[in-house]
Formats: structure tokens, C-alpha cells, sequence
């Protein structure tokens, strides 16, 4: 049986335990230190971000702040976390060829999380791994995980909830709400379990390090004996620390700066959620600055920022996009696992459209308040759109119509100026009052062969069912909408049941415009 290392490293602040990482990883990329298990935790609590996540996209920054959480930035991708004093980190640092390892899959992230599935499983509970990343218990996820690899070397590691504080999660985090898809489960604590609700008891540290490490053992054959870190990894974490511990690091994911509007886009591929941003010359048709962030993984953590760097000053056309992309990966030293040259090229399409709204007479700085399904933004209007879907969200509180399909034309709200704005330019209006209402509509529109419709909700909404617009295989235009809305919140699911208490304000001079445009 091969020997391996058991590093348990305690409880660390967030830079130190990032510092780690990286510093083991290089060293057993270089063959300075054998093949590791180790165990981590944090104090004091800390949110971190994935590797290609923007931090003010992610976090309430605020709010982590006022409750001095540390913030900190993963070497692996994946989603923002929270990740407390209870909780317990497992990492694995070794040589691909240990494995027999060529390229890191998500097949392999299912062959790493099976010592954590054994482990739960002598605790009496019943674990699988449910793909791309997670260790779930009936639905409910436990741990998540992710890698990357630098040259001969893999970097893998998981989370396992222990004794969880769901409300700081979901007042720390912005991505877990966002999200959640109501249709599937309806309350955060149905999404996510610990092993004190599974349990009724928080198990020792000693005891969860002895349960992993036993079946890491079991399931790869390999014994495990206590060490130290080597005088190599000490001068690497030293070396690497100030970095770590830096502002310039954690905020290391920015949006580019330019006078000309950014333009955004979101695209999900198996591999987690693409958001593009990318700036365009109106005048030479090139992509001027880009930067795609997401929840995604890569290998090795640079592949993005040099994926990235090939596509600046690429032509402005989904064809010249995907000779780009087909040239950086024919180098094969980039993967981005469940992420395909297609999907990147997809997600740049999707931003590159957003573009055409200048030929319509519309500003490019309204680009990213227009969302767009089934279609451009040509299609939509090619198809000449006869129905306007708005949210009961924006009609006042007390007003007696909130909950109805229709509306008064009292003046009182943007609601009742979209109906008229609808009536004035021959389209049906109807209000949407809930999220099972919107999927009715959308099905009752494709059964009656309607073309597109134009339609206004947030951001937030139109993130999380992406796939259930695609899905409804309408046409549309969605236009953002001002003010508090259930997403920030955190009230989305009575914003489902149509019982979100708050009232939003519909962007009418950007209504105005689009209609104008397509009709």
C-alpha cells in the first residue's frame, strides 16, 4: 500500500488557510512533499468566493463587514460559501498519477467524494454524490467540493456542514438564493442539511477526522501516517501569505473600466453559470475588454485569465468568437470542467447581442437592463410581439387589483402605464401573480402560436429560470425592473406563492423605448 500524509492544519484565518493551499499544491507539483489528506478550519468565520467570481456579485459586503467575517478567495472555482467555526475542510494534494489521472473531470470529483459518502454512511446517514459537486443526503446538500491541478499535480477539496448557521448564509452570500429554483425546493433548509439536523448531535472534530480518514484509507487502498509541513511548503506559505491576506487579491475579479458601457449576459452550462462582460468598438466591431466570472472550475486556476486574454480584439461575430475559442483550446492546456467551447461561445453571443439594441435606437447603456430569451433582440421584434407580461409586484400593497390578471388604470403605479402603453400600441396586457401563473401563460402563449412577448422582472428572477424560459420556447424581451425587489430581500419564496409584500417600479421610458423599436 502507498504511504500517504495526514496534515491537520486546525483552525486558521481565511488568508493563511488560502496561502496553504496554494503552497501545498505548488510544492507537490514540484515533488518537494508526498501526497496529502489534510484537514482544515477556519476561525474566524469566513466567506469565501470561487476562483472566477466577482466578490460584490457574490457578497453582501456590508453586511460581512459589520459581522467581521473574513473574506477570501479560493484557488479552485466553484460558489461563494460561508464557511463557520462548525464546519470541517478536506483537501486532497496529489499527483495525477496516482490516480492514473490525465485531465480532472467531474467523474473524478465523484471518485474523490466517495471516502466522504463512506464516511457519512458509518454515521448511519445515507449519502450520494450528486453531480457536478456536491455530497447530498435525500436532496439535501452536505458538502460541496472542487479542484484544479497545476502540472503533475491535483488540488481537490470539500466542505462538510457540521452544525450550520443558515440566516448568516443567506444574509452573507448572494449566489445561494439567487440559485435556488423554487420548482425544485422551496425553502433554503430543504436545499442544504448538517449533520446536526441529520443527527440531533454535532459530532466531535476528532471523530469526523477519524471516519474520513478511515474510509480515504479504505476506498484508496493508501495508509496514512501524521506529519508536518516541509521546510519547502513553510517557505511557500510565507512567500505567499502577504498576497493572500491582501485586498488586492480577494477583489482580484473586477469588472474592466471604460467610458463605454459594459455589456452583461448569463449563460449556464453544466459546469455552473457563465456572466459575461465584455465592452465592444461600435466603430471597428471588436471586443475591445472582456471578463467572464461564474461559479465554474478550471485547471489550471490561470486558464480563465488567458482565455480571456485571446479574446480581446477578436471581431464582434459569433463565428470569429468561435475560431478564437477553437485556437486557445487546441492548445490543450485549459479545461473547464462541464464547460465546453460552445457554452463560452453561447455566453459571448448572448452579451454580443445585447449590442444589436443600439441598431434599434436604443442607448447602449439600457443594454443591461434588457434580458433576452429564446432569441436576439432581432428576433423578438422580427416576430412582432403582441402580448406585455408584468409582475404584480408593482402594483401598490393595498391596491385591489394586486392579485389580479387585471388592472385598474387608476395612475397610481407603473403597472396601470404599462396597460396603457399596451393598449395605446394594440397588445394584450396581463399581470403575472405568481411563478406557477408565469409558466401558464408562457405554455398557453406557445400553444396559440405566439410569436414573442415583451414582459418586465428582476435580474434575480430571470437568473434563477433561465432554464424555464428556455424551456417555455417563447420569444422574449424582459426589461428590468427599480427598487427593492424580493431578491434582495430574500423573500423569493413568497414572491413564488404571490405574496411578496413590497411594491417595485417598472423602467417605463425604457418600456416606451423597446416598444417603439419592435412594433
Amino acid at each position: 500500500m502507498n504511504t500517504w500524509r495526514i496534515l491537520d492544519t486546525g483552525a486558521l484565518p481565511a488568508a493563511e488557510n488560502m496561502a496553504l493551499d496554494e503552497a501545498l499544491l505548488q510544492a507537490r507539483a514540484r515533488g518537494e512533499s508526498p501526497d496529502t489528506l489534510r484537514f482544515l478550519q477556519f476561525s474566524p468565520p469566513a466567506v469565501l468566493v470561487g476562483q472566477h467570481q466577482c466578490l460584490s456579485h457574490e457578497v453582501r459586503l456590508d453586511y460581512c463587514t459589520g459581522r467581521k467575517l473574513d473574506l477570501n478567495r479560493r484557488i479552485t472555482g466553484g460558489g461563494a460559501i460561508l464557511f463557520d467555526e462548525s464546519q470541517l475542510g478536506w483537501e486532497i494534494i496529489a499527483a495525477k498519477d496516482s490516480f492514473g489521472l490525465g485531465l480532472p473531470t467531474i467523474d473524478f470529483f465523484r471518485r474523490l467524494c466517495e471516502p466522504l459518502v463512506r464516511a457519512l454512511e458509518k454515521l448511519g446517514l445515507k449519502a450520494s454524490f450528486r453531480p457536478r459537486n456536491d455530497v447530498e443526503i435525500e436532496g439535501r446538500k452536505i458538502s460541496g467540493t472542487g479542484g484544479t491541478d497545476e502540472g503533475p499535480a491535483f488540488f481537490f477539496q470539500g466542505t462538510l456542514l457540521v452544525d450550520f448557521d443558515i440566516a448568516t448564509m443567506l444574509r452573507a452570500l448572494r449566489v445561494p438564493i439567487e440559485k435556488l429554483r423554487e420548482k425544485e425546493l422551496r425553502h433554503a433548509r430543504e436545499r442544504v442539511t448538517c449533520l446536526k439536523w441529520e443527527l440531533g448531535r454535532v459530532p466531535s472534530a476528532v471523530e469526523l477526522k477519524r471516519l474520513i480518514a478511515g474510509s480515504f484509507s479504505e476506498v484508496f487502498k493508501v495508509t496514512l501516517r501524521e506529519g508536518g509541513l516541509t521546510a519547502s511548503e513553510q517557505e511557500r506559505f510565507a512567500e505567499k501569505l502577504p498576497l493572500f491576506s491582501s485586498r488586492e487579491y480577494v477583489d482580484k475579479v473586477k469588472m474592466p473600466g471604460a467610458e463605454q458601457p459594459l455589456v452583461h449576459s448569463l449563460h449556464r452550462a453544466e459546469g455552473g453559470l457563465l456572466r459575461t462582460s465584455l465592452i465592444v468598438s461600435t466603430k471597428t466591431k471588436r471586443i475591445l475588454d472582456i471578463v467572464i466570472t461564474g461559479d465554474f472550475f478550471s485547471c489550471p486556476p490561470r486558464a480563465m485569465a488567458d482565455l480571456e486574454a485571446s479574446l480581446k480584439g477578436t471581431p464582434s461575430d459569433r463565428e470569429a468568437v468561435e475560431r478564437s475559442l477553437a485556437r486557445f483550446f487546441e492548445g490543450g492546456n485549459a479545461r473547464f470542467p462541464g464547460v465546453s467551447p460552445a457554452d463560452f461561445a453561447g455566453a459571448i453571443e448572448k452579451a454580443l447581442e445585447k449590442v444589436q439594441v443600439t441598431e434599434w435606437g436604443i442607448p447602449l447603456s439600457h443594454a443591461n437592463d434588457i434580458f433576452l430569451t429564446g432569441g436576439s433582440f432581432r428576433k423578438v421584434a422580427g416576430h412582432s410581439p403582441r402580448h406585455m407580461l408584468l409582475p404584480y409586484c408593482a402594483k401598490p400593497l393595498d391596491c385591489r387589483y394586486r392579485q389580479q390578471k387585471e388592472c385598474a388604470l387608476c395612475g397610481r403605479c407603473t403597472v396601470g402605464k404599462a396597460y396603457e402603453l399596451a393598449r395605446d400600441r394594440g397588445l394584450e396586457a396581463v399581470s403575472i401573480t405568481s411563478f406557477e401563473d408565469l409558466k401558464a401563460t408562457l405554455v398557453r402563449l406557445k400553444e396559440q402560436r405566439k410569436a414573442s412577448f415583451i414582459g418586465c422582472c428582476c435580474e434575480g428572477f430571470y437568473r434563477k429560470h433561465l432554464e424555464d424560459f428556455d424551456e417555455a420556447g417563447v420569444p422574449g424581451i424582459l426589461l428590468n425592473i427599480d427598487d427593492t425587489t424580493c431578491y434582495e430581500l430574500g423573500k423569493e419564496e413568497e414572491a413564488y406563492h404571490g405574496a411578496f409584500e413590497n411594491e417595485t417600479t417598472l423602467k417605463i421610458g425604457l418600456l416606451e423605448r423597446v416598444l417603439d423599436a419592435v412594433l
